[in-house]
């Protein structure tokens, strides 16, 4: 199966996809084709409009955390580093490498990071903190080897130990606003998106008791047996309440885009039930498939929907795939214009997912 899905990509991918099944998965490139592929996708109209936008500091664009009207969809530091590491344009490009240059040079007080001057503490706020975004954008290039990263690796995995350390998120946090909102207390611990995506993207803190210790902490957030606890998601208090950085909830967190992102919370006023490969992809990269049985069926679900010309045909919402952003972006392929390419997308991530997964023959 994987290898119709591998001959349907060669034959008909992006030059980025191509690149990856041939050095993530296959490891049969040499450095003339990649120079090759490389050279094609910084000549695609995304990443030139991401070269363009390069200050003078590294800085990509006019924006840190999302659009702004500074800063265009790909136009700011967040997306475009992950949009130029996600399609593969090479480590010591000069673009990516002048980003984690800027990554490493500007201080968090700047105003590149859009927070009028305030370090929000990622150690004192739970699931929170420009830093946090900083080091997830790090590690989706590549660059946790060059830029240390290790403080925050560390409390990716205490954010998703606390889970198991207490009854509920309720032991973590306190009531404002006369009981109507509920904030983190200071110092806890709680994890998000964030926590997940720089642990789907290093490799220095696997061990089989940490990959376990995840998988037992995703199952506790999935779980539904308490009502009260159901999306219970609180906020950060800066002097203020504030939103956190996609912090998931007490129980309920849904491997499905039946969401209003980033919540990662089942909502019912949007349909149909879809799994977001996203989430998918990174708990596949952590390693915790095997041990997380909701995870295992949507993988197995995802290897049924590989038709025998190697196609995935598992139904996905476009927006997890387009909406390039801080909360969602997958797609490579230049547009959607053609189903071809919306096949190639769709594809290339359901084989990352059975290829990291190791569930699926």
């Amino acid at each position: 199966m994987l290898s119709r899905m591998i001959g349907f990509l060669l034959d008909n991918a992006n030059p980025s996809i191509k690149l990856r099944v041939r050095s993530e998965i296959l490891h049969d490139i040499t450095p003339e084709e990649e120079a090759q592929y490389r050279e094609q996708i910084l000549r695609e109209p995304i990443v030139q409009r991401i070269i363009a936008c390069q200050q003078e500091n590294g800085w990509l664009g006019d924006g840190f955390h999302g659009t702004s009207a500074n800063a265009g969809q790909f136009e700011n530091q967040e997306t475009g580093t992950k949009y130029l590491a996600e399609k593969a344009v090479g480590k010591d490009t000069p673009v990516l490498r002048r980003a984690m240059e800027a990554f490493a040079t500007v201080p968090l007080d700047d105003p590149c990071y859009r927070t009028r001057g305030r370090i929000f503490d990622e150690f004192r706020l739970a699931a929170n903190g420009q830093n946090l975004i900083r080091c997830a954008c790090i590690s989706r290039a590549g660059y946790d080897d060059v830029i240390d990263i290790s403080p925050q690796i560390e409390l990716s995995l205490d954010s998703f130990k606390r889970v198991l350390e207490v009854d509920s998120i309720l032991d973590i946090s306190r009531p404002i606003n006369r009981g109507r909102n509920l904030v983190f207390n200071d110092g806890e611990r709680w994890p998000c998106r964030y926590h997940l995506d720089m642990l789907a993207h290093t490799q220095s803190w696997k061990s089989d008791e940490n990959i376990k210790m995840i998988a037992d902490s995703t199952m506790k957030l999935m779980r539904t047996d308490r009502p009260e606890l159901i999306g219970l998601v609180p906020l950060s208090w800066v002097g203020y309440a504030l939103g956190t950085l996609g912090a998931f909830p007490s129980q309920g967190f849904s491997i499905k885009t039946s969401t209003i992102l980033p919540s990662p919370v089942a909502n019912a006023t949007r349909k149909p039930d879809l799994y977001n490969l996203e989430y998918i992809e990174w708990f596949a990269g952590c390693g915790v498939v095997p041990h997380v049985p909701a995870l295992h069926e949507a993988v197995c679900e995802i290897a049924d929907a590989v038709s025998n010309d190697g196609v995935c045909r598992i139904p996905v919402a476009d927006d997890i795939f387009k909406g390039w952003g801080p909360y969602a972006g997958l797609r490579l392929e230049v547009d959607w214009r053609s189903k071809v390419r919306r096949d190639c997308d769709i594809t290339f991530r359901a084989l990352l997912i059975l290829h990291y997964s190791n569930v699926v023959a």
